[in-house]
């Protein structure tokens, strides 16, 4: 009995990188392209209609990015693995994503047979990682992110309070360039971009308590 083609969903926001990805599956008979998408939106909406069963997702798109994008199709339910397709494999791509619910994480330069047998695994529920990723990801659970300082977590726990770094200066006798200072070095180390974010992973690591005490 002949196996059912892999059903594929391509979401890339460059043209001429989905034409590259499709022209490796087209003719294949184990493969089927159902579509494609410019950004990860369109790629949820597409998902749900066109249930494929792997997706490849890039990660920088207008619109909604690659996170985003997985994010929501965990939280829609649609059955599809996803497969990160990209060209960045820093550690606030890869872990991210990762986090999302990534089934894999591929750079572009991977060749085409390398391309088809990750996505067949990845059909198959089996995580695929580049080597890069799978080095920077064991490296993360050998040796977490550097450990915030103890005025690195002071500055923390007055963000996670809504202080405003002004306030956080008065507090801790220090200058407002200091506390931007630090709390840039808090983004660096938590692999985040804001403060909401900041807190959000600093409760999940276990850096912050609700604790009063």
């Amino acid at each position: 009995m002949t196996e059912a083609p892999v059903r594929l969903l391509i979401a890339d926001d460059h043209p001429v990188v989905r034409d590259g990805i499709r022209g490796m599956f087209t003719g294949d008979p184990g493969f089927e392209v159902l579509g494609e998408a410019g950004d990860g939106a369109q790629a949820v909406d597409l998902a749900r209609v066109l249930d494929p069963d792997v997706i490849l997702m890039d990660l920088r798109m207008p619109r909604m990015d690659g996170v985003a994008a997985i994010k929501e199709l965990a939280r829609l339910g649609v059955r599809a693995r996803v497969l990160v397709l990209t060209t960045y494999d820093t550690d606030k791509d890869v872990l991210p994503a990762v986090e999302a619910g990534a089934t894999g994480y591929l750079l572009k330069d991977t060749s085409r047979d390398e391309l088809v047998r990750a996505v067949r695994a990845a059909a198959r529920g089996e995580a695929v990682l580049s080597p890069s990723v799978a080095t920077r990801l064991l490296g993360q659970v050998r040796a977490p992110a550097d450990p915030l300082s103890a005025r690195e977590l002071e500055v923390l726990r007055l963000i996670a309070d809504g202080a405003t770094n002004r306030e956080a200066a008065a507090r801790l006798f220090i200058s407002e360039a200091t506390v931007k200072s630090h709390v840039l070095h808090i983004y660096a180390k938590l692999g985040v971009n804001d403060r909401a974010a900041a807190v959000a992973v600093a409760f999940r690591r276990g850096l912050l308590s609700t604790d009063k005490d």
